[in-house]
């Protein structure tokens, strides 16, 4: 489809199409001449694939400055190889849906793996990890629009066609993660990154051990909190979470409050070691309820749906003193800072140890593996919505299509509230061996959920779906997110290591944690928001199709937006000093 002379094409307000001859046609984003050939580019491929021409051009920028000297041949020569091989692909098809074909065959499969190779540590670890994700933005996007495109035409030849270019965009994108990986496995990157990741976590379970265990009980400034939130598990432990944040970031021993506990009226202590050796009295001088002062030596803190003033060092925060390193070898800082305070907080005992040891052997578990977590029961019709187990498996199936070398027997460990979810999952997927125990799903339900078999029962599916490769949820449910977050505890980062099914990653009871805008966007269908450059974007979810859905706090407009042109920022928060 050659464009004729008259034609006039414009994105974002530069010139595509000047109206003029082949020869003399400019392709230029956000303002930027990103390529000048003999081609001329449909408006609609160019929306199409902004994030890949960002990542090209900042591939670019970074070569630039950090390997000038070595670098600079080879860039022109791949940025002369990349534009005549788009040359030849747009000016020998003749539909959209090609173009975009070849497009992707051409930069994305033929080139990525070259270009990736000249990617420094630095550029790994900015770069590396949103690439790595099970399913990058990009390719949400285009098959959320091709699939769209599918169902409204009719000719069949033509459906065809665009599923054979979703199953080819899909084999490229499985081909240019394995390369990603194995170029961070080859380099020695992976070892550093895996030495500073340790390094912290050392650090920072020392830190816990020293709050927790003062030289003098009698004379620490303490923080009391009580467990008997009235919530689920998942709840009370993200309760419990809050506390030891908030016991860290004001200096003091967190004493917790667990006898009668609606799980074990034993406590705490029954199932998960004391969270102090030297110190679990809360007696002391002066008592005083939150926020007390420096001088109070007993404070008593409320839930956090209560509290007040909000202590500046719930989530999203993460200590200053930690922020720096954490950007460099995780990409989600604030999921790896809670997974440390879930490794110290759910220390087992040597019983609970035991139980989950005997457990593993029975069931056999290994690698590889997927956790599923399926909630039913209270959850759905209010804080969720119904999601079938075909929904689960699709992306279960995803996963293994992935994989370099996908298993032969492809297995699931299985985690429900509801037998029924167990049952389904044996016949509809014969061929799948499927790890689950219905006896922990009935312990689950709403009449036998508080009772010891239901503690065991969810502690052990916690910590399995925690040891997966891969886990496929939904995020309004805290039980997955604690399984998330103790994810992040056994790899170096396992930030990309789930798939949702409805929300993004948020942590209840929060301070606010709006998104970064980092590239321009103006409205091109009815329904999205103008973005500018650093504009904050409270975020209300996201589609999971290349779009989300949130409000810009500049204009108080509501809508949705490309997901790609907003980040997550850490937050990095000054917490006291520990030597």
């Amino acid at each position: 489809m050659k464009p004729t002379k008259d034609e006039n094409e414009t994105y974002n307000g530069q010139c595509v199409n000047n109206e003029k001859p082949l020869e003399s046609s400019r392709i230029v984003y956000n303002g930027n001449l990103i390529q000048e050939d003999e081609v001329m580019v449909p408006k609609a491929i160019m929306d199409s694939l902004g994030p890949m021409i960002e990542f090209y051009k900042s591939y670019l920028e970074i070569s630039r400055n950090q390997q000038k000297a070595a670098d600079q041949n080879e860039t022109r020569a791949l940025q002369d190889v990349t534009n005549h091989n788009a040359k030849e692909a747009f000016a020998t098809q003749n539909s959209d849906t090609d173009l975009l074909g070849d497009l992707v065959n051409n930069i994305y499969q033929k080139k990525a793996k070259k270009l990736i190779c000249h990617l420094t540590p630095i550029l790994c670890a900015h770069l590396a990890p949103p690439l790595c994700s099970s399913d990058p933005i990009l390719g949400f996007f285009i098959n959320s629009e091709l699939s769209l495109l599918q169902k409204k035409i009719q000719d069949e030849t033509l459906k065809n066609e665009i599923k054979d270019t979703l199953e080819e965009l899909s084999e490229y994108k499985k081909y240019l993660l394995i390369d990603i990986k194995d170029l961070s496995e080859s380099d020695g990157y992976n070892s550093w990154r895996k030495n500073e990741i340790t390094e912290l976590s050392t650090l920072v379970q020392q830190r816990f051990r020293n709050l927790q265990n003062p030289v003098d009980c009698d004379n620490a400034r303490k923080l009391i909190c009580n467990i008997n939130k009235g919530c689920g598990f998942g709840c009370q432990i993200h309760h419990l979470v809050y506390c030891f944040l908030v016991a860290y970031g004001t200096k003091r021993t967190l004493i917790l409050k667990s006898k009668g506990w609606r799980y074990q009226k034993d406590g705490w202590e029954s199932v998960f070691q004391p969270l102090s050796n030297t110190c679990l009295s809360a007696n002391g001088q002066t008592h005083s309820n939150w926020p007390g002062d420096e001088n109070t030596q007993v404070v008593i803190l409320p839930i956090v749906d209560n509290v007040f003033p909000k202590p500046i060092f719930q989530p999203p925060s993460v200590p200053s003193d930690l922020a720096e390193r954490l950007r460099k070898v995780h990409n989600y800082p604030l999921v790896w800072w809670i997974g440390q305070v879930l490794k110290y907080l759910m220390r087992p005992t040597i019983e609970t140890k035991m139980l989950l040891s005997e457990k593993e052997e029975k069931m056999k578990f290994t690698k590889p593996i997927v956790g599923v977590h399926v909630r039913r029961t209270d959850k759905v019709g209010t804080e969720a919505a119904f999601h079938d187990v075909d929904e689960y498996m699709f992306k279960v199936e995803e996963y293994f299509n992935n994989l370099k070398n996908p298993p032969e027997k492809r297995r699931i460990y299985l985690a429900s509230d509801d037998p029924k979810v167990i049952i389904t999952a044996r016949q509809r997927y014969p061929n799948y061996e499927i790890i689950a125990d219905t006896d922990i799903a009935q312990t689950a339900s709403i009449a036998r959920r508080y009772s010891n078999l239901s503690l065991q029962g969810i502690i052990m599916d916690i910590h399995f779906l925690s040891l997966c490769d891969h886990i496929v949820c939904t995020f309004s449910s805290q039980v997955c997110r604690v399984a998330y977050e103790l994810m992040q505890t056994y790899s170096i980062d396992a930030s990309n290591k789930f798939t949702s099914l409805d929300d993004i990653y948020y942590y209840g009871g929060q301070n606010p944690n709006p998104q970064i805008v980092i590239y321009n966007h103006v409205p091109r269908k009815k329904g999205e928001i103008e973005l500018k450059f650093s504009d904050k974007i409270e975020v209300y979810g996201n589609h999971w199709n290349g779009y989300s859905k949130g409000r810009n706090l500049r204009t108080g407009v509501v809508g949705l937006f490309p997901s790609y042109k907003v980040v997550n920022v850490v937050k990095a928060v000054d917490f006291p000093k520990y030597d």
